[in-house]
């Protein structure tokens, strides 16, 4: 699978993995655990929801246009 995260995109879902974990665990509720899944498409550069729109947020560089 090719990777459909950029750089920018990559930095935010931490920022909200970290945040909505944090909150998960402030107000003792499980749904900081969807953090994780933040954190993780974030760690393999790859979103399942984008494949099936064909989103991608890489950079592409002229040698891939070809």
């Amino acid at each position: 699978m090719k990777k459909n995260i950029g750089t920018t995109d990559r930095v935010i879902r931490v920022v909200l993995g970290l945040a909505v974990i944090a909150l998960g665990i402030i107000y003792e509720n499980w749904w900081g655990a969807i953090g994780i899944v933040l954190l993780l498409s974030a760690a393999a550069s790859r979103c399942l929801a984008y494949l099936p729109f064909g989103i991608s947020t890489c950079k592409v560089t002229p040698e891939e246009k070809k």
